[in-house]
Parts: structure tokens; C-alpha cells; sequence
């Protein structure tokens, strides 16, 4: 197998559990007044909440993953050495990743957006 195919999937796996994590942060304060006061039951939220989520990521992901990718930190140091930027980039989903499931599991009110841009700031302190 080689590099690249090994690295996407490793990109795959961790921004799943990102997003795993994202959700069990995150998906209350989307869902959860709805629920609570009656208007929607767990099965209309969820298909709405997918629906949107969906569109939000289709429509507006581009822009976001180019900041998180080439805003928050000086590439020009790190491309001469492109591999330590991807075990960067992934090292980063795996700590915000984590972050956020000890977070949600302790109750913690974290912000996912700190999480992430915190994670590839320490890479850039670091790398």
C-alpha cells in the first residue's frame, strides 16, 4: 500500500472520530431545546439536524477547511519538509478529536473551533 493511500485513510478514520466527537459536543445545543419543549421527536430532529449539517458542510466547508489548512499558521517553514505538515495535520485531529470526547464525557462545555485551531496552533509551537 502505499504513503498516500495509507494517509488518506488515516485522514478518514481521525476526521470520523472528530466528527464523532463534534456531534456528542455539539448536538444538544442543536437539538436539544426542540426535543425538550415537544416540538420535534429524536427521529425529526435527527433527519433535520443530518439534512442541514449535510448542507452546512457542502455549502460552506470549502472556505473553512482552506482556513484551518493555510489561515492559522505559516506554511512556507513547514512545506520543506510536506510530510511533517500531514503528520501534523493529523496529529491535530487525534488531539482535538480526543479533547472533545473527554470533554463531552466530563460534562465540560468546549468549544470545538478553539479545540481544532488550538491543536494546529500547539502543532506549529511544536513543529
Amino acid at each position: 500500500m502505499e504513503y498516500a493511500t495509507i494517509y488518506i485513510l488515516l485522514a478518514a478514520a481521525l476526521g470520523l472520530f472528530m466528527a464523532w466527537g463534534i456531534g456528542a459536543n455539539d448536538v444538544a445545543n442543536a437539538m436539544g431545546t426542540s426535543i425538550g419543549s415537544k416540538v420535534l421527536t429524536i427521529k425529526q430532529a435527527v433527519i433535520i439536524a443530518a439534512f442541514f449539517e449535510f448542507a452546512g458542510a457542502f455549502l460552506a466547508g470549502g472556505q473553512v477547511t482552506s482556513t484551518i489548512r493555510k489561515g492559522i499558521i505559516e506554511n512556507e517553514s513547514i512545506m520543506q519538509s510536506p510530510e511533517l505538515l500531514i503528520y501534523g495535520m493529523l496529529a491535530s485531529l487525534l488531539a482535538a478529536g480526543i479533547w472533545l470526547v473527554i470533554a463531552s464525557r466530563a460534562g465540560w462545555p468546549v468549544s470545538t473551533t478553539h479545540t481544532i485551531v488550538g491543536a494546529i496552533v500547539g502543532f506549529a509551537i511544536v513543529g
